[in-house]
């Protein structure tokens, strides 16, 4: 009785010991709040610090102190770390993780959304929602479009179809030994999804929200990425090859004419000294558009776990700011989340390239597509029979 009863004082000085320390973590001696965000490195961390400490002067209770978890791991770590209490009280987070973090009980719905949706672009606004309700709080919207070199390729040549750019690219290969017309990662999902939008085709439907048909392996969709498959005649690498990686080292090394890619590629390709310029992407073959491609938001989400609700919605919001959208521009050169003018000669070419993306679909089954997309793709490029890989993909999505 007496060893039991020990063990519970030592439990209980533990647990009042561990929740002290909780306390003190987010409000320090000082009194302050303490509000925890998690953002990535590159760029992002550098405009957390430098917004938190703007923040830190017009509210002088409270304390932004950032820590590094990368965007891709937010999601899964909020999860473990936020019951847990020891969880951030903002982060970072892509817009297709949304259903993710909603159905989990992860996120609060935005505290103002009527005064967001007015400010955000109205697509970044629109990926924010769900069921109804929006969530978060967008800081920047993304896609990618077309690079191109100056130097190998000039403007009135830029392929305005995907036809077009095949023929190009095998008329440049054979006269420019080494090099090459045009390079893509083959084997990311996030870029090949635009061979199966031919039409109107969309994944998950017309709002990215049909659980039950995911139209990966549409007839639309096997059609475009027979064409996808097709243009392996005049980039003859094998998938393993294409990686990111290896084609952003080979337009930034001068090797390739045309690259697809987004604006996070804009400041390495500008030190390498590469005259380039940004073109919407060619319109697939029966299409007289630019072809559709994925856009994303990136979102600062509010914790359901968070000791400072009020206070991590206000510096969420303040992350908007048209002070700080403009901060942030700088820093990253990452597209604003709000209708403001930037001065950058490439931004038109992804302004254009944004009138026809549609953001990737949120609902939870959409976690299952990059891995099952990545491995369809690279198996269809290195000649894999394109109906039975769009097959497998979509049952993989749907848990069939």
């Amino acid at each position: 009785m007496k060893k039991y009863m020990k063990l519970g004082i030592i439990s209980v000085f533990a647990i009042s010991m561990f929740a002290l320390t909780g306390c003190n973590e987010k409000k320090g001696a000082d009194g302050k709040i303490t509000l925890t965000v998690w953002e990535s490195t590159n760029g992002p961390d550098e405009f957390i610090k430098k917004a938190g400490e703007a923040f830190e002067q017009s509210h002088p209770n409270i304390r932004i102190k950032f820590q590094n978890v990368e965007l891709g791991d937010s999601t899964g770590q909020i999860a473990l770390d936020g019951p847990a209490g020891k969880g951030a009280d903002v982060f970072a987070a892509p817009h297709d993780r949304l259903g993710s973090l909603v159905t989990g009980g992860h996120v609060l719905a935005t505290a103002n959304p009527d005064e967001i949706k007015a400010k955000a672009l109205a697509s970044c606004s629109a990926a924010l929602t769900y069921d109804g309700t929006m969530y978060g709080y967008p800081v920047s919207a993304e896609t990618y479009a077309l690079f191109y070199n100056k130097k190998l390729i000039a403007e009135n040549e830029v392929p305005k179809t995907w036809e077009g750019l095949a023929k190009w690219t095998g008329d440049f290969n054979s006269k420019n030994p080494g090099k090459y017309g045009f390079v893509m990662n083959v084997g990311e999902g996030y870029y090949t999804i635009i061979f199966t939008t031919s039409a109107g085709n969309r994944l998950f439907g017309k709002d990215g929200k049909d659980r039950t048909n995911s139209n990966i392996n549409s007839a639309s969709s096997v059609e475009g990425m027979k064409f996808f498959q097709n243009l392996h005649s005049v980039l003859p690498v094998p998938s393993s090859d294409l990686d990111t990686a290896t084609v952003d080292g080979a337009f930034q090394s001068g090797n390739a004419a045309m690259h697809i890619t987004g604006l996070w590629n804009v400041v390495p390709f500008e030190k390498a000294g590469i005259e380039f310029a940004v073109a919407p992407l060619p319109s697939l073959p029966g299409d007289s558009t630019p072809a559709s491609s994925f856009s994303g938001t990136r979102a600062m989400f509010v914790s359901a776990y968070s000791d400072h609700p009020a206070e991590a919605n206000e510096f969420a919001a303040f992350l908007m700011s048209e002070q700080m959208q403009r901060l942030r521009f700088e820093i990253t050169g990452a597209i604003p989340s709000v209708n403001i003018e930037v001065e950058s000669p490439y931004i038109k070419g992804f302004m254009n390239q944004l009138e026809y993306a549609f953001p990737m679909p949120t609902i939870p089954e959409m976690t299952m597509f990059w891995e099952a997309m990545n491995n369809a793709s690279k198996n269809i490029w290195d000649g894999a029979d394109v109906k039975t890989e769009l097959d497998a993909c979509n049952a993989a999505m749907l848990g069939k």
